[in-house]
């Protein structure tokens, strides 16, 4: 078999990311805000933001005056962290795998300083909107930008884009999972960092903890390379720096940024081809020898190559690589669900056909059709399940919009193939299914559909329309049938109490009063009308004890034969 051969996108994705103006055009708003903010203020008291409006997007500016930002942003403790447990800010990042983090309490104390000062309506606008910052300005962007993912519509709108400039770490690992671990979220970052900038380096070795998300551009004079693996990210922001450890003059470090922003597009990413590897190294090694050429740490001569470093970024490179590779991606089985489900229609239209419907055909397998649709229905049941268990593991605005994206299939899953697991159910002799037995995802299924607002009008309409291709609408119906059956024999057999048999009866009239609601509202499949269906054995059972004297509402309907054709065209 041959093997998969391993590249890494580096280059290719720095070329991209520098190729537009939008590293240009987000630089130019920090520079002018720069220009505006007084030089006399005290070093990183305050942030200043502001909105600029160029033809193509929407830009908002985070600046701190750099000096000392790389003592504030350590703080008094060394890097202090603040707890999601113990403030309001970004608790929509917590789920039940990930239910706490921590943020940097300096940069923390910048943003909930303007917090109410910041525009929430910016999501609405119909232009890209880019979030920028320098340094602790930076800290600030990324923190605003994660604010407003909050409300954000990923099916609708135009994602944000922030992009820091020297920024320091400003979470640990909990936050770096939160946002890392969904595409969505972390594709809105872009770090870009300079081999001689110590801010976005300062709290790497306070205590360990700090962890780095989103895409980093590390750049030196040479050219740049981007990098997404978290721990090769925190290896590279080490063994790249090339600045004075002594130097606290921010200005050299500041102008850094903007030579390389000025001249990036002019350059070739790596121009030295004799740093380039043999042919005979391996892809994805070769590629990862041209990155960390790019950003100054593969020397002119090749025998002085550190091989420990190329070793560690391909080791992580790969990992990545199978990270992403088993992340659950439900629309790369959507063909496949399409053709279970389709196997599944015609399964229905043939037993519909025979005159008894899909689900009693399935519980008396009466054809050996009736065996082969345990494989689709075990297919179907498993992609399901894993998409559940995904958007309830997900952050809430992340899961919402998964959710939102696949109800209407799982809607139809759903009142497909629970009642096939009903019959499954009761066909060992079990009782009370939906109390007892119902599987966790039908519920989560059917709980978001409940939770989704409902178009206003009159149900009915569409209903009487399309009745005779219908699925039942409570896919635990059969459910009911079967507890009504079994009501039945309470009443009938001898060794019931009378007060057995009196909670029988009340249980018929409480599912009379329930079947007679969905058929009123044209919301049950006309399958039931069936004479071989468990519903028709139910009512002959049902008709027998109550006597032909009796009426109801139910008993007028099911007497009288034709309103069966009715109900099947949306004229009873």
């Amino acid at each position: 078999m041959t093997q998969t051969q391993l590249f890494s996108s580096g280059l290719e994705l720095a070329n991209f990311v520098v190729s537009p103006d939008i590293l240009q055009q987000a630089w130019t708003a920090i520079s002018e805000l720069y220009k505006e903010t007084s030089q006399k203020e005290e070093p990183s008291s305050s942030v200043k933001f502001k909105i600029y409006e160029p033809l193509n997007c929407t830009i908002i500016a985070f600046f701190t005056w750099p000096a000392n930002s790389k003592d504030y942003a350590q703080g008094n403790g060394g890097g202090d962290f603040v707890s999601s447990s113990t403030h309001t800010f970004f608790k929509f990042l917590c789920t039940k795998d990930n239910p706490e983090f921590s943020i940097n309490k300096p940069a923390l104390e910048l943003f909930t300083s303007i917090f109410y000062e910041l525009p929430k309506s910016v999501m609405a606008n119909s232009k890209p909107l880019i979030i920028t910052g320098n340094s602790l300005g930076g800290s600030v962007a990324s923190l605003f930008t994660l604010s407003l993912l909050e409300n954000f519509n990923f099916l609708t709108a135009k994602r944000p884009l922030c992009i820091t400039f020297g920024s320091p770490l400003i979470g640990d690992e909990g936050l770096q999972e939160a946002i890392s671990k969904y595409a969505a979220w972390s594709s809105c970052f872009l770090h870009v960092v300079s081999d001689q900038d110590p801010v976005p380096r300062v709290l790497i070795s306070q205590s360990g903890v700090y962890k780095p998300f989103g895409t980093f551009l590390l750049c030196s004079k040479l050219g740049c390379s981007c990098f997404e693996d978290p721990q090769t990210i925190l290896e590279l922001l080490k063994a790249t720096y090339s600045g004075s450890p002594g130097n606290q003059d921010p200005n050299p470090v500041f102008d850094v940024y903007g030579t390389f922003v000025k001249d990036i597009n002019r350059k070739v990413i790596c121009k030295d081809t004799t740093m380039l590897p043999e042919r005979t190294t391996q892809p994805l090694r070769a590629c990862i020898i041209t990155q960390l050429a790019a950003i100054g740490l593969v020397p002119q001569q090749p025998h002085n190559i550190d091989i420990n470093i190329i070793t560690k970024t391909e080791k992580q490179e790969k990992k990545l690589a199978l990270s992403k590779k088993q992340v659950f991606d439900p629309s790369t089985k959507l063909n496949q669900v399409k053709v279970h489900m389709a196997n599944l229609e015609w399964y229905k239209k043939v037993a519909k056909d025979k005159k008894i419907g899909y689900y009693d055909s399935y519980k008396n397998v009466s054809h050996t059709s009736d065996l082969d649709v345990i494989k689709d229905m075990k297919t179907l049941t498993c992609y399901w399940e894993e998409l559940v268990n995904e958007a309830e593991k997900r952050p809430q605005t992340v899961g919402a919009s998964l959710r939102t994206r696949w109800l209407f299939g799982g809607t139809n899953y759903r009142r497909m193939i629970e009642p096939l697991d009903i019959a499954d159910y009761y066909n060992k002799g079990k009782k009370d299914y939906i109390n007892q037995g119902r599987p966790k995802h039908y519920i989560k299924l059917e709980q978001w559909l409940n939770e989704t607002p409902k178009p206003a009008g009159v149900p009915n309409d569409s209903m009487k329309q399309n009745v005779a291709s219908i699925l039942t609408e409570d896919s635990c119906f059969w459910a009911h049938v079967e507890e009504a059956l079994i009501s039945c024999k309470m009443l009938t057999g001898t060794g019931s109490s009378e007060m057995e048999k009196q909670s029988s009866r009340d249980s018929l009239f409480k599912f009379e009063n329930y079947a007679y609601g969905l058929m009123k509202n044209y919301a049950v499949s006309p399958e039931i009308f069936l004479q071989g269906s468990s519903f028709m054995q139910w009512w002959r059972e049902y008709e027998k004890i109550m006597g032909t004297s009796y009426s109801s509402e139910l008993s007028k309907l099911m007497k009288d034969f034709r309103n069966y054709d009715k109900y099947a065209t949306g004229s009873l």
